[in-house]
Parts: C-alpha cells; sequence; structure tokens
C-alpha cells in the first residue's frame, strides 16, 4: 500500500490540529499523522524547527510543500484539493468564505483558546485569575452572537453549504459546550452546533475527548 503524501506532525488533542485533520477528511485525503507536541515533545529539535522555527504544531508535508499555520494549511488544501461549494475558485463567490475562515481564526478562536481554555485547563485554580476568565467568556459570548446574526435562518456560516468557514468557526464549539462553564442561551448556535456534530469528519478530529490535557488542580 502506497504511503499517503500527505503527513501532519501534531497531536490529536490540539485544536489547530483537528481543525486540519477535519479538512482532510472532508475533502476525502488519506494522510498520515505523527504525534508531536504538548506531552509528546518532539518540537525543539533542529529537525522540527526547521519546518517550523515557533516550535508549534501542526505542521503539514504534501510532497515538497512543507507548511505551518492551521489555516494556512487549510487553505492550501482547499486551494489544491478542493472544489465549490467548500472552496469556490471564482473569488467573488469565494470572498465570503475566506472572510468568516479568516473571522474564525483571528477573532473567535483567539478570544476562547489563550483567554478561556487555557487558564481553565492549564493553570491551578488557586493561580487563575477568575475575573479576567470571566471576562474573556462574555467577550467571546459577544462573539457569538455575531455568529448567530450571521447564521440567521442559514444551515452554514455562508449558506445552504457546508465549506472552509466552518471548519474554521467550528473547531472551538465543541470545548465550549462540553466545557464546565457559563454559556448564554443561543438556540441558533445550538442547532448549528448540532449540525457540526452530525458530520463524520468532525465526530472523528474534534469530539475527542481532551481531559488529559487539564493539570493537576486546575
Amino acid at each position: 500500500m502506497n504511503k499517503p503524501a500527505i503527513t501532519i506532525l501534531g497531536r490529536a488533542t490540539s485544536m489547530n490540529v483537528q481543525a486540519v485533520l477535519w479538512g482532510l477528511d472532508e475533502l476525502g485525503l488519506a494522510f498520515e499523522r505523527r504525534d508531536y507536541g504538548h506531552h509528546f515533545g518532539g518540537t525543539d529539535t533542529p529537525e522540527f524547527r526547521a519546518m517550523n522555527p515557533n516550535g508549534l504544531v501542526p505542521v503539514m508535508t504534501d510532497g515538497e510543500v512543507t507548511m505551518f499555520e492551521s489555516g494556512a494549511i487549510l487553505r492550501y488544501l482547499a486551494a489544491r484539493h478542493g472544489r465549490a461549494p467548500f472552496w469556490p475558485h471564482d473569488p467573488v463567490k469565494r470572498a465570503p468564505v475566506e472572510m468568516w475562515a479568516e473571522w474564525g481564526k483571528v477573532t473567535m478562536q483567539a478570544h476562547f483558546t489563550a483567554p478561556i481554555f487555557y487558564p481553565l485547563y492549564f493553570v491551578r485554580a488557586e493561580h487563575r485569575n477568575a475575573a479576567a476568565v470571566e471576562a474573556a467568556l462574555r467577550t467571546f459570548d459577544a462573539d457569538l452572537a455575531i455568529l448567530e446574526e450571521q447564521l440567521g435562518d442559514r444551515p452554514y456560516v455562508t449558506g445552504d453549504h457546508f465549506t472552509l468557514a466552518d471548519i474554521m468557526i467550528g473547531q472551538s464549539l465543541y470545548r465550549y459546550f462540553t466545557m464546565d462553564i457559563h454559556r448564554e442561551h443561543r438556540p441558533v448556535l445550538s442547532a448549528y452546533y448540532s449540525r457540526l456534530t452530525d458530520r463524520p469528519g468532525y465526530q472523528r478530529r474534534v469530539m475527542l475527548d481532551y481531559s488529559s490535557l487539564k493539570v493537576h488542580g486546575a
């Protein structure tokens, strides 16, 4: 059996790795994944730093192409292997997909991972700034209000069809909906999340147990 051309370096519990793996599944692409990062280590070696000087996962290799940054990897994969409606080739039709994908990464995920998930899972309770976490939850809920308004009666973020934007937005929602945190009542968002959980790729790549990440006393 031929070895897949695409290799992903990164642990399965990394949200950024999960987004890439979910995208690969949606595109129907074969790949190999190797554990790197967190307790697996391996990201400080000269070989890894040559691929990503930041020492972070994921890293993707696809033949002669080596890339880091999950959003860039997903756009590359979509451009090389995708088709409409997941990734329209017409730049005008693709514009809203690109826009909301970017928003999902640089706004929504940025307001969730570092200020909410990290302190609740990687910081012991006695050292945690609870007020900062509460403020971050309010900021994130404002993002969710924007998302609900955009969704309206649409099944997916940009319309009737699942696109790359839904991956960039949906990657944070599993942890948001399963963590022990306060959540405002948002029926449109809940219905959207339910649609994502019906997707095999989401189930296989994103809906994974992440309890092993929690430090003792967090």
